[in-house]
């Protein structure tokens, strides 16, 4: 118990501090846009019930209508097809949703290649600096995309060659799943490059990782105020029976 009261104490001292990582939720949060044959997903949006009126005089609350990987969100194994015998978001363990986390920034070299692709040599060179990747963690590929969110034009980057967003190599994502990590954090629309369509295999980070049971967040917000390493990073999705993924509030813990 004297962790937890430590824990409570530096909280209310401020010697802890809560980050949200999570990217606000209406709807005017971009979504990603799939091609021709291939269905979209439903951006998010509230029917409303009543409004301290007539259909409810006292109380105001909404329907809500979202696809499971809209905003802020988390990618069970069962989302690919690599995946497809593993969870779903209910069955992902609590303990699983809670770890250290660390992060590889590369977000000047973003900002000059929109294509940028993080390598193995990449992780290689913040592990010599750093030290070696968590176990039973997350890994944030920090990019500055969240600098994009509130417009979908520039948030997508697409032309008429498709989308132009940071992500991992091949070769880097093969290598990450084999990593005893929990799985990658990335403020993109996904956790694959927007040109990852055409890569050999296509969607190497949702083929990998998901098909090794790891999983995935996506669209995180603040990464910046996160330090290199030390932070505790608690995902919270809802637990949808049978479900590929999840909107999720996803909070750091932080030493100040």
């Amino acid at each position: 118990m004297a962790t937890l009261a430590d824990l409570l104490s530096d909280l209310a001292g401020g010697r802890v501090e809560v980050l949200d990582l999570t990217a606000p939720l209406s709807d005017r949060t971009p979504t990603i846009q799939l091609p021709p044959p291939f269905a979209n997903t439903n951006g998010f949006a509230l029917e409303r019930i009543s409004n301290y009126d007539e259909a409810g005089p006292a109380w105001y609350w909404n329907n809500i209508v979202a696809g499971e990987h809209v905003g802020t969100h988390f990618d069970a194994p069962v989302h690919w097809v690599t995946g497809k015998d593993g969870l779903d978001v209910s069955r992902v363990p609590a303990g699983q949703l809670v770890g250290p986390v660390v992060v590889i920034d590369k977000s000047a070299e973003c900002a000059a290649n929109p294509d940028y692709l993080l390598e193995i040599a990449d992780v290689e060179a913040w592990t010599r600096e750093h030290g070696p990747l968590p176990t039973g963690g997350w890994v944030i590929f920090r990019t500055g995309w969240d600098a994009r969110a509130d417009d979908q034009a520039a948030f997508l980057n697409a032309n008429e060659t498709g989308p132009h967003t940071p992500g991992m190599s091949v070769e880097c994502a093969r290598w990450m799943a084999q990593q005893p990590i929990l799985g990658v954090g990335v403020e993109t629309v996904g956790t694959d490059a927007g040109a990852a369509h055409s890569f050999d295999p296509p969607f190497p980070c949702h083929s990998f990782l998901l098909g090794a049971g790891k999983y995935g967040l996506t669209q995180l917000a603040n990464v910046a105020k996160l330090p290199t390493t030390g932070a505790i990073l608690i995902a919270a999705p809802l637990p949808i029976v049978g479900g590929s993924g999840s909107p999720a509030r996803v909070l750091a813990l932080v030493q100040r």
